[in-house]
This record gives structure tokens, C-alpha cells and sequence, in this order.
């Protein structure tokens, strides 16, 4: 009885480390085989490209991702621009907006919200469309084949991704910018001049590669998440979608931390500003 109860006790936490495990193992497994993806299964990147792009409808029809990282930044820049001018404003501040729009957008709520967009729209497709192969004997039906199942369901969408990552955070970013400086400028009544003059000093192409390699880690982090998640999906239908809410919940939490430990990683413990002497 003894050994059953602490068996009941340490089993959880067994059957974390064992998940934990099987996750590394593939996503392992994934970024070894891009080689193989490349050379022999480029007509499905470039369809994964098509798929994680724009989707299979039009983009009003809301198919693509460009869409959704374009609507979801442009509003959490819009919230940042108010209440970071109205912040501003209580201690007399309000000059300095252009800098605060510039340093927040690029280094913390452009990289998170293009990651969460990604997640949601791509990820979980990924979750779906390959847990659904796993549960429908799909895979070992490629497997029959001596059709390798991780570079051509797993590296494809990674490679894929990849590429498509930097147009669209691209879009995201810029959204960002546009939206934060018509919410200071037209909404809160700022002046242009000014916030784009704090603006230009605070923002450096240094903070804008720092930013795109935070979106690039993001993006390769919530791919391998969910096609594992998919890989490793069982108990039918029902079980793809636990699978894709797990993969969800996964992706979204290890995002939060990789932007802790990149932000300090890239832009050190104590932040600086060389073009207004700050140091």
C-alpha cells in the first residue's frame, strides 16, 4: 500500500519529465531533418508558404495570418499609445512618448503579439491538420511508404514559417509604429514633431534586429510545439483537440518566458539609450 501511494504521488511528476522528453526528442528530430526537407520536399514548403501566408481563402475572409498579426497589433499598439500618454501626462511627460512607443513596440509588445497571432491561427492548424493524419493512420500509412514523416509534416511547416516570419512581423511592426504614433498625434493631441523626433533617437536598427530575433526564436519555438503536440496525438477526434489546446497553452507560456530571458539576453539587465546619454 505504501509503495502504491507514493507511486500515485510520483507519477505526475514521471509523466511530465516523460512528456518533456518526447517533445525534445522531436522537435530534435525536426530541426535535424530540414536538410532532408529541403532537398526532397520543396513543393510542400512552398505550399505550406501559400497555406501560413494567406491561408486557403481570401484574406478578408480572414484565411491568411497576414491579416491577424496586422488587426492584433495595430490594436495593442492603439491601448499602449493611450495609456502610455495618458501615464505620460500625469507627471508632465508627454515629450517623451516617441521614445516610450519606439523602445515598448520593438522590444516587447511586437515580438509577444505577432508569437501569440502565430500560435493561434498557424499553430494550431498545425496541431490539427497533423494530429488529425496521426489519429486517421495517415502517418503510418507514409511510414509504410518509407515516406519520412517528420521532415515532410514537421520541416516543411518549420522551414516554411521561417520564411514567412520576417514579412510578416514586418507588417506587424510597422502597424505598431503607425498605430501607437495616430493614437499619441491625433487621438491624445501630441505633437508630431516632437514624438517623432524622440522617436527616431530612441529606435535603432540594433533594437530592430534584436526584435526580429526574438519573433524568429518565437516562431520556431511555437512550430515545433505544435506539430509535436499533433505528432503525438491519440484518443481520436476528442484527442486532437485536447492536443491542440495543450500545444496552445504550451506555446503561449514558453513565449512568455523565452521573452524574459531574451530581453535581458539582448538588451541587458540595465537598459540604454546612447543617443539621449542615457547609459
Amino acid at each position: 500500500m505504501k509503495v502504491r501511494r507514493i507511486g500515485r504521488v510520483f507519477h505526475p511528476i514521471v509523466r511530465f519529465f516523460v512528456e518533456i522528453g518526447v517533445h525534445v526528442t522531436f522537435a530534435a528530430r525536426t530541426v535535424t531533418s530540414l536538410p532532408v526537407a529541403v532537398r526532397r520536399y520543396w513543393p510542400e514548403i512552398l505550399r505550406q508558404i501559400v497555406d501560413v501566408g494567406f491561408g486557403s481563402r481570401s484574406m478578408i475572409a480572414g484565411g491568411g495570418t497576414i491579416g491577424v498579426v496586422l488587426a492584433m497589433s495595430a490594436v495593442a499598439a492603439m491601448m499602449v499609445g493611450v495609456e502610455m500618454y495618458r501615464g505620460m501626462e500625469l507627471i508632465g511627460m508627454t515629450t517623451l512618448s516617441g521614445m516610450i512607443g519606439a523602445m515598448a513596440n520593438t522590444r516587447e509588445l511586437a515580438p509577444v503579439v505577432a508569437a501569440i497571432a502565430v500560435a493561434a491561427k498557424v499553430g494550431t492548424g498545425f496541431t490539427a491538420k497533423i494530429g488529425a493524419m496521426r489519429i486517421s493512420d495517415e502517418i503510418a500509412a507514409l511510414d509504410a511508404m518509407s515516406v519520412p514523416a517528420v521532415p515532410y509534416l514537421a520541416g516543411t511547416r518549420l522551414i516554411a514559417s521561417l520564411i514567412c516570419i520576417v514579412p510578416l512581423y514586418t507588417v506587424g511592426l510597422l502597424a505598431a509604429y503607425i498605430s501607437t504614433r495616430l493614437t499619441v498625434v491625433l487621438i491624445n493631441g501630441g505633437d508630431p514633431g516632437t514624438y517623432d523626433h524622440y522617436f527616431n533617437l530612441a529606435l535603432t536598427p540594433t533594437d530592430i534586429a534584436y526584435s526580429m530575433v526574438k519573433a524568429i526564436v518565437f516562431c520556431v519555438v511555437i512550430v515545433l510545439v505544435h506539430c509535436s503536440y499533433g505528432y503525438n496525438a491519440y484518443g481520436g477526434p476528442e484527442g486532437v483537440g485536447r492536443a491542440a489546446g495543450r500545444a496552445l497553452r504550451a506555446s503561449i507560456l514558453t513565449v512568455g518566458f523565452l521573452d524574459v530571458i531574451l530581453t535581458f539576453a539582448l538588451w541587458g539587465m540595465i537598459p540604454k539609450l546612447s543617443a539621449l546619454g542615457i547609459t
